[in-house]
C-alpha cells in the first residue's frame, strides 16, 4: 500500500515523541512492501534540530507553506491507498479538508495526542488540528490511548470506527549496548521537561537523589527551565538524539518512566520510552495509571512507584532481581511491542473498513 501522511514531524526527534514513534512504524510498514510520503511543515525549530534526512522507502516531503504544497499533496493523495492526518499537524484542517473530498479508499486521522485533544476540548479550547465539523468524514480514526479514550472519540468528536495504535519499539534501533561511561546512573531518567510531568519527577527522581548523595542520578532532554532543581549527584545530557538512546539505556542501573498527566489521568497510554526502554534491557521504575498490567507485569517486569519511598524500596533490590525484571520486560517487548507488531495492528484496522462495524479495545 502506498501511504500519504500530513504529520507534525518525522525528520526532527527534537522536543516531540512523533519523530521516533513514525521512524519505527514507517520502517515496519517498508519492511512489510508498503511506502510512505511524509508531509511536514518545514518549522524553524524542526530546521534547526534535523536529525534525520530520508529513510529507505520513505519521503519526507518538507514545505515552508500549504499553497505551495497543496497540488502535490492532492496528487500523492489520489495515487496512494491510505491518506492518514495526525494530531498537532500543524496544517491539520486544511489538509483534512483535502483528505475527505478524495477519493481515498482510506482516509484515517491518527490521534497521538488523545487525552491532550479530549482536555483541550473540555476546556473549550478546540484544537487547530482537528476540522471544525469533528472527525465522522473520516473512514478510520486511530488513537495512541485505547480504553475510555476510544469511547469518548466517538460521542464528542463524532468517529464512525475507531481503533487503538498504541505506541511501539524498532528493536534494531533499540537494543543492549555497552554501557558508556558518561551515562552510567544508579537512576535515568530519559525525557523532554513538561511542567505537568514535574511533580512526579521532583517526587520520584530529585528526591530520591537528595537522599541518596552516593549514588549517581543522570536526566537527558530538552527544554529543561534554568529554575530545575538540580542537585550536585543530578547529571544532565540536554537532549539524547536516537541513535543515543540504547546506550543512555544501557547504562542504567534502573530507568524511570513519567507520564505526561493527561494521558495518565485517561489511561491506556503507554509512552515510547517505556518501550524503548525495555528493549533496551534496561530495569524500569514507572508511573502507574489504568491499563498498564495490558502492557506489562507490574513487580515482575517493570517496578511501579507512587511515592518518593517506592522509588528508594526499589532502588535498594539486588542487581539479580533488577537484572530479572529487564529480561522478561524485554521478552515481553520483542513479543508484543514492537513497530513490527503495530504494522500488523494497522494493517488489521484498515482491512476493518469494509467489514461490518466495530470498535477497537
Amino acid at each position: 500500500m502506498r501511504f500519504v501522511v500530513f504529520g507534525l514531524t518525522i525528520t526532527s526527534s527534537w522536543g516531540n515523541g512523533h519523530a521516533t514513534l513514525w521512524r519505527a512504524l514507517c520502517r515496519a510498514l517498508v519492511r512489510r512492501g508498503h511506502s510512505v510520503v511524509f508531509f511536514e511543515r518545514d518549522l524553524p525549530y524542526y530546521a534547526e534540530h534535523r536529525d534525520l534526512r530520508g529513510m529507505p522507502g520513505v519521503e519526507p516531503v518538507l514545505y515552508a507553506d500549504w499553497g505551495e504544497v497543496r497540488q502535490r499533496a492532492a496528487q500523492a493523495v489520489a495515487a496512494g491507498d491510505v491518506a492518514i492526518v495526525t494530531s498537532f499537524c500543524p496544517d491539520g484542517v486544511v489538509a483534512s479538508d483535502l483528505v475527505l473530498g478524495s477519493d481515498a479508499p482510506a482516509r484515517v486521522f491518527y490521534d497521538l495526542d488523545t487525552p491532550v485533544t479530549l482536555d483541550r476540548m473540555a476546556a473549550g479550547d478546540w484544537p487547530d488540528y482537528l476540522p471544525r465539523q469533528g472527525l465522522d468524514g473520516f473512514d478510520l480514526v486511530l488513537s495512541y490511548t485505547g480504553g475510555e479514550a476510544l469511547v469518548r472519540l466517538q460521542t464528542q468528536l463524532g468517529a464512525r470506527r475507531v481503533a487503538p495504535l498504541y505506541g511501539s519499539v524498532d528493536p534494531d534501533a533499540h537494543r543492549p549496548v555497552a554501557a558508556v561511561g558518561g551515562y552510567q546512573a544508579d537512576l535515568s531518567y530519559l525525557g523532554t521537561y513538561a511542567a505537568d510531568r514535574q511533580e512526579a519527577l521532583e517526587r520520584l527522581f530529585v528526591e530520591p537523589a537528595r537522599r541518596l548523595s552516593d549514588r549517581r542520578f543522570i536526566i537527558g532532554g530538552a527544554l529543561y527551565p534554568p529554575d530545575f532543581p538540580w542537585a550536585q549527584n543530578i547529571f544532565f545530557v540536554r537532549h539524547m538524539p536516537p541513535p543515543e538512546h540504547p546506550a543512555f539505556f544501557s547504562s542504567s542501573r534502573l530507568t524511570l518512566n513519567i507520564t505526561r498527566r493527561a494521558m495518565a489521568a485517561m489511561g491506556w497510554c503507554p509512552s515510547g520510552r517505556l518501550f524503548e526502554a525495555a528493549a533496551c534491557g534496561a530495569p524500569i521504575l514507572t508511573d502507574w495509571w489504568e491499563g498498564f498490567d495490558a502492557f506489562y507485569a507490574p513487580g515482575a517486569e517493570v517496578f511501579v512507584a507512587g511515592s518518593t519511598v517506592d522509588c528508594l524500596a526499589t532502588l535498594g533490590l539486588s542487581d539479580a532481581e533488577l537484572r530479572h525484571a529487564a529480561k522478561r520486560a524485554r521478552e515481553r517487548t520483542l513479543e508484543e511491542h514492537t513497530s513490527d507488531r503495530r504494522a500488523l495492528d494497522l494493517e488489521a484496522a484498515l482491512e476493518s473498513i469494509n467489514s461490518p462495524m466495530a470498535t477497537g479495545g
